[in-house]
């Protein structure tokens, strides 16, 4: 396809080119003439940062140009960068949406614009991941929340009363809470849960949510949040309330800084999410793809997760996984 740089794109990353590199495309010259695109949701955490950083690097190392469109949370501008990006002759788009059932049009244009999708992440609704997309790829989002559940089941056999940080607007987020509650097990009913709100995934808004679900409920005994931002939230009001130790902070991530609240006894239990490792799988998907593999095999493919060791976190500090 012919590549055309788009004007008005809020580009988070430098197209790049790397002569003498050897591309993964069977036949290809020694760079190749392929361009990708990460239309991912925002850039303003250290999942998506990290994606982009490994889609960046291997593109780079492949001689595939590459770019990145941030919309910052904001629909409107993603569906702005997804129209541009169906006519900037993309070879791939690696898309994240900013509401899963929001970005029908411009999946839709970027469809017929013979452009390869790969939803990434966090899915989209099932019908337009049938008519659009070549392939989904992300974390197991319900196994992670269920092994949460199974942990704080462990932690309180004899039940205890929780909140919920969720953010509804997000499919991944809502499978994390489906698995989080089926994870409680036979001892689901034991678990009176006191308050369930929309932390929006961020920090400052889970914190304040946090405070005051802690004064109405001075007897509360855990919160369960959908990421380390929300549960970071969580963990400065527990301990602004003096209570570390005595509410449970229970997340899903295992970012740098949900590993270190794990090392500093402010989270409880933290499952892992695995961004590296889906950018690098869809990126070789994609590159495979291009290169005339059709059959990719499922059109869903979700990534274990796992709880995060003591020792895990001690030596991955650092970094994502």
């Amino acid at each position: 396809m012919k590549k055309i740089t788009a004007l008005g794109l809020t580009v988070c990353m430098a197209t790049s080119l790397m002569a003498g590199s050897t591309s993964l495309i069977a036949g290809a010259e020694e760079s190749s003439d392929l361009s990708f695109a990460f239309c991912t949701n925002t850039l303003n955490n250290t999942f998506q940062s990290s994606m982009d950083a490994t889609f960046s690097a291997l593109c780079e190392e492949n001689g595939i140009s590459y770019t990145c469109l941030d919309p910052d949370y904001d629909l409107n501008t993603q569906l702005s960068q997804l129209s541009d990006v169906a006519n900037s002759g993309y070879d791939a788009v690696f898309i994240i949406p900013v509401d899963s059932s929001g970005i029908t049009s411009g999946l839709a244009e970027i469809s017929a614009a013979g452009i390869p999708i790969f939803n990434v992440d966090t899915a989209v609704i099932d019908e337009d991941m049938e008519t659009y997309v070549t392939q989904f790829v992300g974390t197991n989002a319900y196994m992670a929340g269920q092994l949460v559940g199974a942990q704080m089941a462990e932690d309180y056999p004899d039940g205890a009363k929780i909140a919920i940080l969720d953010f509804p607007s997000n499919e991944s987020c809502v499978d994390r809470v489906n698995g989080f509650l089926d994870g409680l097990g036979d001892n689901a009913d034991k678990f009176e849960i006191v308050a369930q709100q929309d932390g929006e995934a961020a920090l400052d808004t889970s914190l304040t949510l946090a405070e005051d679900i802690i004064i109405a409920n001075p007897d509360l005994e855990a919160f369960f949040c959908i990421n380390d931002p929300s549960a970071l939230g969580a963990a400065a009001a527990v301990k602004a309330a003096n209570m570390t130790g005595e509410i449970g902070v229970y997340s899903i991530d295992a970012s740098p800084d949900g590993k270190q609240a794990l090392l500093d006894g402010e989270f409880s239990a933290v499952a892992a999410q695995v961004p590296i490792q889906i950018a690098e799988y869809a990126y070789e998907q994609a590159v495979a793809y291009l290169g005339g593999e059709t059959d990719l095999g499922d059109l869903k493919v979700y990534l274990d997760s796992h709880l995060i060791t003591l020792e895990e976190a001690e030596e991955t500090v650092n970094d994502w996984q």
